[in-house]
Order: structure tokens, then C-alpha cells, then sequence
């Protein structure tokens, strides 16, 4: 059976986003780039919820994304290669190729999902991730923790989930961020 992986980039304080919302607190450079793009490429489908999926999807629909490295280029590649499913009520049809909609989260189908996978999945994004983790679907953890307290918002883990990990990697990547791979156990 697949694993279903949640993946996401933090603060060292624990945020995804700093305190305006933005993402921007954490421009990769090509070191970063080349390990989000091999694990990305070892992952067949996303599933993203609304606003991770508005995010990632500038990588199929902004052409100048792509156009800033070797690396970038290589990272949108891949990330339009995968199939996506976007969990969201308000969003009507999807931007990108390869993307399906579902209405809303639902564990039992997700379970189906992983059962049916020839490769793993990824859950981007913290609201989907919690939901996915309170359900228990999740297998690892991987976390890319910036040398940076962010004082934001959006925390990368639930406060409300209890799940025991077990360390299975890591590594320190470029200008100091750390990829930490847990195991749920």
C-alpha cells in the first residue's frame, strides 16, 4: 500500500506562514530546490486543500516560475507531472491539468486512495495535514525547519493530535534548513 506523506516547510517556532500570511519568509535556494524536487518526484499524487493548491499551482500557470534556474524548471516539471486532487467547497473547476476536485475531506475515501496507489501521496498544506492526521492516514512526517522564528501563524502541526513518531532521517540542506523524516507510528 501507499504511504501518504505530509510534508511541509517551518519556522523553527513551528509556522508555515509569518505573521501576514505570506509564505514568501522561506525563497529556496537551488540546494533547497533540488531536495523539494526529489522528494516531490518520488510522491504520484498531492492532495492539496484551497489555499495550498492556489500556491502550488503558480508552477503550472506562471511560466516565469519555471524560467528563474535549472532547478525551478526541474521542480515545475515535476510538479505538473503528479496528479492533484484539491479538497475545497468554494473552488470551482481546477487551474491545472492531472488535478481532480472533492468537496470536502473524507477519510474513508482517502483510505480507498492510499489502498489503490501505485506511488506514495503527499498532503500539503497544515488545515489538510491535521485533518489527515486526526483520521490516522498519515505514515510520515517530513518537516523542512528554516533557521528563522517567524512569530506567525498557521502552525505546521495540530496542537490537538496525538501521534508517536519515530526519527528516520535527517539531513541539513544549503544555508541551514534541517529535513527532519518521522515515522508515524
Amino acid at each position: 500500500m501507499a504511504k501518504l506523506i505530509y510534508a511541509s516547510n517551518t519556522s523553527l517556532d513551528g509556522f508555515t506562514e509569518d505573521a501576514d500570511g505570506e509564505l514568501a519568509w522561506a525563497p529556496p535556494d537551488d540546494d533547497v530546490f533540488a531536495v523539494h524536487t526529489e522528494f516531490m518526484g518520488s510522491v504520484g499524487t498531492y492532495l492539496y486543500g484551497r489555499r495550498m493548491y492556489d500556491a502550488m499551482s503558480l508552477w503550472e500557470t506562471d511560466p516565469s516560475l519555471a524560467g528563474r534556474s535549472a532547478e525551478t524548471a526541474r521542480f515545475a516539471e515535476v510538479w505538473q507531472a503528479a496528479d492533484k486532487v484539491v479538497f475545497s467547497s468554494t473552488l470551482a473547476e481546477p487551474r491545472t491539468a492531472r488535478t481532480r476536485l472533492e468537496s470536502s475531506f473524507e477519510p474513508a475515501a482517502v483510505a480507498d486512495l492510499k489502498a489503490a496507489a501505485d506511488g506514495d501521496l503527499l498532503v500539503g498544506g497544515p488545515h489538510l495535514a491535521a485533518q489527515a492526521l486526526a483520521a490516522r492516514l498519515v505514515d510520515e512526517v517530513v518537516l523542512w525547519v528554516w533557521p528563522i522564528l517567524l512569530g506567525g501563524q498557521n502552525p505546521a502541526l495540530p496542537s490537538d493530535v496525538r501521534a508517536d513518531l519515530e526519527l528516520v532521517g535527517e539531513r541539513r540542506i544549503g544555508t541551514g534548513v534541517v529535513e527532519l523524516r518521522h515515522r508515524v507510528r
